[in-house]
């Protein structure tokens, strides 16, 4: 007898964290003072009393669980506001749900996930074998647990070559990154990456 649950959209903190685990980024490291990841600059600009400056972390650090995020509470991160984060001003017994484009855009331009897509485009490429048919069943794999169909190969495998056609002049393996990495960007905006199923 197989039983299913209902699809539920990944919590804010852990699609962050799941972006920074399929690009082999995440930082494993337990306890320790809140992490700072990149924001917009200026962002914390408007709290004046008293005034604070945000100070990016580095290394390892920057790449740990969102659950060590420092929290603003007033100005929560950017993409936990996106994705429905509570303000930790009260207690919510049930996060909102909301489904929009600038999820989509946080997605494909926050830092945080362009660097996680960097990170898979670089696996891709030393673990996926040599085809892009190849690189892009194995990324699937890694981000959705199952091999993309051929459609989705094919749509893939365009994008790759009219980037790598894009970024043609930066020579053969930084054009062939960048183009991964388009890739990889799309991948990590699907909608089973970030949801349970």
């Amino acid at each position: 007898m197989f039983a299913r649950q209902a699809r539920t959209r990944l919590e804010a903190e852990f699609i962050r964290d799941n972006a920074l685990a399929i690009g082999g980024l995440l930082a494993n490291k337990v306890g320790g003072p809140s992490l700072c990841p990149q924001q917009p600059e200026g962002y914390w600009a408007p709290l004046n009393f008293p005034k604070r400056e945000f100070v990016l972390d580095r290394g390892d650090n920057l790449y740990r669980r969102g659950v060590y995020m420092h929290w603003q509470r007033t100005f929560l991160h950017p993409s936990l506001v996106a994705f429905d984060a509570p303000p930790r001003e009260e207690c919510t017994a049930t996060r909102p749900v909301s489904n929009t484009p600038l999820q989509a855009l946080v997605l494909l331009n926050d830092p945080n996930f362009v660097e996680a897509a960097v990170g898979l485009a670089r696996e891709m490429r030393d673990e996926g074998g040599k085809t892009i048919e190849s690189r892009i069943d194995w990324a699937y794999e890694r981000a959705v647990a199952r091999p993309a169909n051929e459609k989705e190969v094919a749509l893939l495998a365009d994008l790759y070559r009219g980037q790598l056609a894009r970024h043609s002049s930066e020579g053969r393996i930084a054009s062939e990154t960048t183009a991964l990495t388009s890739v990889a960007r799309a991948i990590l905006n699907l909608h089973e990456t970030i949801t349970r199923y």
